[in-house]
C-alpha cells in the first residue's frame, strides 16, 4: 500500500488549511455585514461565535481526517464503530465538493478577469453607471465566463498535479504570503485617505446602543458567518489532516488557522470600510460593492488602477487557494476509493469540474429563465443553496457526533487523536459539545432555511417543514446502528 503524503512543515499545513478557510466569505461578504450590522460591535458577537461554534467542530473534522488518514471519501468507514452507518454520509460529503466548486470556479473567474480588467486600464474614466453595466455585461456574455472559470479550473488542477508538497503546499504559501502582504499595503493605504478615519471608528469602536437596539439580527449574522467562514462540514478540511503528522496536537492548530482566517477577514474590512466612508459610499451596500462599488472607489482615488489591480489580485488569490484546496480533496476521492494515480485523477476530474460548471455560467444568461425558487433565483442560487444551507450544517452536525457517541467514534478516540502530540489540549467541554453546541447547529440550519425561502418570497414555514424532514433523514443515519454479527 502505497504511503500517504505528509506536509513538509507545520507552517505548510496551516497556511494551506488557512487557504481553504480563507476565501470570498473573508474578503467579500465580512465586510459589508459588518456594515450592515453596526461594525466592530459585529465584530465582538462574530470572534466569540467563532471561539464557542468553528473551533471545536474544525478540531473534530481535521481529528477524523488524521485518524483515520483518508479523506471523507473513507473516513468515516475507517474509524466507526460496528453497525454504525456514519460512512453514507461520505457520498454526501463527496457531492457537496463537487457542487461547491459548481460555482466557486466561476466567482473564483470573475476576481481573475477583474484583476485583468483593472490591470490593462478598461475600467479607468468609466461612470458609475458604465461601472455597474460593466459586470452586468459580463454575466450576460456566456462565453467570457465561461473563458475565466476554465482558466481557474486549469490553474487550480495543474498546481494540485504537482502533487502535496511541489504543487499544493508550496504554492498555497507562496499566494498566502502574497495575499497577506498585499492587504497590510492596502489597508496602510485605504486608511491613510482623507476622510477614512470615520470609517475606522465605525469599524474599530463599538456601539453597543445600536447593537441592542437590533440584538437578534447582528447576533444572527455573527453566528452565520462565524459558521460558515471555516468551510466546515464537507471534509475539506479533513483531508489536511489525513496529511499531517501526529507531532502536534490539533487544537493549537485550529486556533491558529481560524486567527490566521480572522486576520483576513479583519484586514478586509480595513481596506473596505474606511476607503467607502472616505468617497460617501454605503459600507453595507451588499454583494455589488466589490463589483460595483469598489471600482468606482479606484476610479476616484489617485493612482486607482494600480490600487484597483492589487485589490482584485488579492481577491483572486483568496478564491484560488479555496479552489486548490478543494480541488486536493476531490482528487483524493479517485485516489483513496479508487486507487487512481494523481495524474489520471486530475485529468478525469479537470473534465468533469468544467461541464459541471457549465450549467452555472450559463444560469446567468442562455438559462436566465431557469429559476429553482422562482423570480431572482438562478442556478448559482439553487447549487449555493444545497451546499451552504443544506450540506455544511448538517455535516458539522455528523462530525459533532460521530466524535461523541460511542456509536461513531465515540469521545475517548476523539481526545486521544485530537490530544496526540505537543501543544494545546482540546478543552474538557465534553456536554458542550455533546448537548448544547449541535442545538446551536440546529437553529443555525433551521433559521437559515427561514431566511433563505422568506428572501425568495416563498412560504418561510413550508422552508422550516422540508428542513425537518431533511434533518429527520440526517437523524436516522446518525443514530440508526445495525446490530453487530459478533453479538449474533
Amino acid at each position: 500500500m502505497k504511503e500517504r503524503e505528509t506536509f513538509g512543515s507545520r507552517m505548510g499545513f496551516i497556511l494551506v488549511s488557512a487557504g481553504c478557510a480563507i476565501g470570498l466569505g473573508n474578503v467579500w461578504r465580512f465586510p459589508y455585514i459588518t456594515g450592515q450590522y453596526g461594525g466592530a460591535a459585529f465584530i465582538l458577537i462574530y470572534l466569540i461565535f467563532l471561539a464557542i461554534l468553528g473551533i471545536p467542530i474544525m478540531v473534530m473534522e481535521f481529528s477524523v481526517g488524521r485518524g483515520s488518514r483518508k479523506s471523507v471519501a473513507a473516513s468515516f468507514k475507517e474509524l466507526e464503530a460496528p453497525g454504525a452507518v456514519y460512512h453514507h454520509y461520505s457520498k454526501l460529503a463527496m457531492a457537496g465538493n463537487y457542487i461547491l466548486m459548481m460555482f466557486y470556479t466561476m466567482v473564483c473567474g470573475w476576481m481573475i478577469n477583474y484583476f485583468v480588467k483593472m490591470l490593462s486600464g478598461k475600467m479607468n474614466g468609466l461612470t458609475p453607471d458604465e461601472v455597474g453595466g460593466a459586470f452586468g455585461e459580463m454575466l450576460g456574455n456566456w462565453k467570457e465566463l465561461a473563458f475565466w472559470m476554465v482558466v481557474s479550473v486549469v490553474i487550480a488542477f495543474a498546481i494540485c498535479s504537482l502533487g502535496l508538497n511541489n504543487g499544493v503546499e508550496r504554492i498555497t504559501k507562496i499566494m498566502m504570503t502574497c495575499l497577506l502582504l498585499l492587504m497590510v499595503v492596502m489597508a496602510v493605504r485605504a486608511v491613510t485617505l482623507p476622510g477614512a478615519g470615520e470609517g475606522l471608528k465605525f469599524y474599530l469602536v463599538p456601539n453597543f446602543k445600536e447593537m441592542f437596539a437590533n440584538f437578534g439580527n447582528v447576533a444572527y449574522a455573527a453566528l452565520g458567518q462565524s459558521f460558515f467562514t471555516l468551510s466546515i462540514g464537507i471534509g475539506s478540511m479533513a483531508i489536511f489532516g489525513s496529511y499531517l503528522s501526529k507531532d502536534r496536537s490539533i487544537t493549537g492548530e485550529a486556533i491558529s488557522i481560524t486567527a490566521l482566517d480572522t486576520f483576513v477577514a479583519v484586514m478586509a474590512g480595513l481596506i473596505i470600510i474606511p476607503s467607502c466612508f472616505a468617497f460617501g459610499i454605503d459600507p453595507g451596500a451588499g454583494p455589488g460593492l466589490v463589483f460595483v462599488t469598489l471600482p468606482n472607489i479606484f476610479n476616484q482615488m489617485p493612482a486607482g488602477q494600480l490600487w484597483g489591480s492589487l485589490f482584485f489580485l488579492f481577491m483572486s488569490f483568496a478564491a484560488m487557494t479555496t479552489v486548490i484546496a478543494v480541488f486536493e480533496n476531490i482528487l483524493s476521492f479517485a485516489m483513496d476509493l479508487l486507487g487512481w494515480s494523481r495524474g489520471k485523477a486530475v485529468i478525469v476530474n479537470l473534465i468533469a469540474i468544467i461541464l459541471l460548471s457549465m450549467p452555472c455560467v450559463l444560469g446567468f444568461n442562455v438559462w436566465s429563465g431557469v429559476m429553482p425558487f422562482g423570480e431572482g433565483s438562478g442556478i448559482m442560487d439553487l447549487e449555493d443553496f444545497i451546499v451552504s444551507n443544506n450540506l455544511l450544517p448538517l455535516g458539522s452536525m455528523v462530525y459533532l457526533t460521530f466524535c461523541t457517541r460511542r456509536y461513531g467514534w465515540g469521545w475517548d478516540n476523539f481526545i486521544k487523536e485530537a490530544d496526540a502530540g505537543e501543544g494545546m489540549n482540546f478543552p474538557n467541554i465534553r456536554g458542550y459539545v455533546t448537548y448544547i453546541l449541535p442545538l446551536i447547529v440546529l437553529g443555525v440550519y433551521l433559521k437559515g432555511y427561514w431566511d433563505f425561502f422568506k428572501g425568495f418570497g416563498l412560504s418561510p414555514i413550508l422552508g422550516e417543514a422540508i428542513a425537518l424532514c431533511i434533518l429527520a433523514v440526517f437523524a436516522f443515519f446518525i443514530f440508526y446502528r445495525k446490530k453487530d454479527p459478533a453479538k449474533l
